[in-house]
């Protein structure tokens, strides 16, 4: 009769599993349990993960009653093996004890690793069957291989769930954990999802493509597998309770690309505007890599950071004026067709908060730095009438852009005596720290000071500016202002641009605050 039970329970579950599980970690019994208390108002959905703690029997009474107070809380017991990627050191007798204990103790559901199930006798999986519902998970640290022989092993081996957990090598092994859910998903349970910072795919579109529910950390310091995004994140920026079949996808691609806030800045505007689009941080070791994964996803718009923009250019089915100018593409779109389309929003970045606060025809502006970013300053600011000049460390590519845009090069040497209607950095020098500055201070001598570096908000460059006199306009300008205008290319809609900015600023003062308290532990 018991059987007959778990398999009562395997057909509702489904119906009513929250899609989002978050996995509890702690140092002792106590700790867990409290944080699972401070979770149960607002995530029904947790899995305990007892193998984390140095004596885990200790926290079956407390989970006991942590589940008598909570009885809308549906809890999974994991008490996963050193030997499986867990962290439990007893032996396979004593994690079965364990788990038959936790669902004894109400726990709905026991996790057991597949390696695990194969010293079990086929009465001994039974057993727990009768007690909980059982997921049989395989997780494979190295890569994502062999997923359908996998599963077929798997379901040699009784039980409601099967989790398959891979590590994401590329982005594409994110597609071929979702083509295993939608082509199995019908004849069992599945559970997919790859591991690792590639990975984050799976974690957002696997759902739509037929995983039971995915797994989520308490925050970033408490994952419990590689590329495990926080509850928050998945709820809030990724919208994954919402995310279905006409859910359009679009991305951030470049090498690294784990630094973006624009799935920040991106998912918000998505939010606001009431469009059915995630937007995800793309961390692509290659274009081929990418593009694979644009066709068959389908991805319908990206921004491409570094080191792609160049090199994306060739796999265009067409560009806009300012990205065959320039060379160099920030933004793509798929059509219909499934044909790619190539934009830059650089110039726009550059050009909108500028000439909001001054004429561009005529002004005088010098632009530091001869690379990309670069470019399209020049290039965005010679086509409004300025009078541009370029200063770089590198005298050879500083020429050969002036040549180019016809504009002229002042020495660094000579700064001290000329002075300017706008400088803009376009060079790195600043970011992720308050300390450097691509220019001293009596070499600035303009009305305005740009930097286009936005972490942090303000740059020594910036200090600097203030100090001698000059109005400032910080690098978050320019990002949002390019991104409000991808917003507009992808979805027809006029863009949220002071939500977006609201969003990154909060986004930009808690990365510094962690930062600060980073360093301050160092100390």
């Amino acid at each position: 009769m018991k059987a007959v039970s778990s398999s009562y329970m395997s057909r509702l579950l489904p119906l009513r599993l929250p899609r989002v599980c978050v996995a509890v970690i702690g140092a002792g019994p106590a700790e867990i349990v409290e944080k699972a208390e401070a979770l149960a108002r607002d995530n029904t959905f947790l899995e305990f993960r007892l193998d984390y703690l140095p004596k885990p029997a200790l926290a079956l009474p407390r989970i006991k009653k942590f589940l008598e107070y909570h009885p809308h809380v549906i809890v999974v017991a994991t008490c996963r093996r050193a030997a499986n990627g867990g962290k439990f050191r007893g032996s396979i007798a004593a994690e079965l004890d364990l788990l038959a204990k936790a669902a004894a103790l109400g726990c709905q559901l026991i996790d057991i690793e597949l390696q695990t199930a194969k010293h079990c006798k086929p009465e001994q999986i039974e057993r727990l069957r009768s007690k909980a519902v059982l997921i049989l998970s395989h997780h494979d640290f190295r890569a994502t291989a062999r997923l359908e022989q996998t599963l077929e092993e798997m379901v040699k081996v009784p039980a409601d769930y099967y989790k398959i957990v891979g590590t994401a090598k590329s982005l594409y092994d994110n597609v071929e954990m979702m083509k295993l859910l939608e082509k199995k998903g019908d004849q069992h349970s599945l559970i997919g999802l790859c591991m690792g910072e590639q990975g984050l795919i799976s974690r957002v579109l696997g759902l739509r493509a037929g995983s039971a529910f995915t797994f989520a950390a308490l925050s970033a310091d408490e994952k419990t597998a590689p590329g495990q995004v926080t509850a928050q994140e998945l709820r809030s920026t990724y919208r994954v309770e919402q995310v279905d079949a006409a859910t359009r996808v679009y991305g951030v691609v470049g090498d690294p690309v784990s630094h973006s806030l624009s799935p920040v800045i991106m998912n918000a505007a998505l939010r606001r505007e009431n469009v059915n689009g995630v937007y995800l941080a793309l961390h692509a070791k290659s274009l081929k890599d990418l593009l694979a994964c644009v066709r068959d996803i389908p991805i319908h718009g990206l921004s491409v950071t570094m080191p792609y923009k160049q090199e994306i250019v060739e796999y265009l089915d067409n560009t806009d004026t300012h990205t065959g100018k320039l060379g160099a593409c920030n933004t793509v779109v798929r059509g219909q067709d499934g044909k790619l389309y190539g934009f830059n929003t650089d110039i726009a970045g550059v050009v909108r908060p500028l000439e909001q606060r001054l004429p561009l025809e005529r002004a005088k502006i010098l632009v530091v730095g001869a690379g990309g970013a670069a470019r399209a300053a020049v290039f965005g600011l010679k086509e409004r009438g300025g009078d541009i000049s370029i200063v770089n460390r590198s005298a050879a590519r500083a020429q050969k852009l002036a040549r180019q845009a016809k504009v002229k090069i002042v020495k660094r040497a000579d700064l001290k005596k000329l002075s300017f209607d706008v400088i803009i950095n376009t060079t790195p020098v600043g970011m992720g720290n308050t300390r450097e500055s691509p220019l001293h201070d009596y070499e600035i001598n303009a009305k305005f000071v740009f930097d286009m570096v936005y972490d942090p908000i303000e740059t020594h460059l910036l200090r600097l500016a203030k100090q001698r006199g000059a109005s400032v306009i910080p690098g978050i300008e320019m990002f949002v202002q390019q991104a409000a205008r991808q917003f507009e290319i992808w979805t027809g809609k006029p863009a949220p641009g002071d939500e977006m900015l609201r969003v990154v600023l909060l986004a930009l003062q808690e990365r510094s605050a962690a930062r600060a308290k980073g360093e301050s532990a160092g100390k």
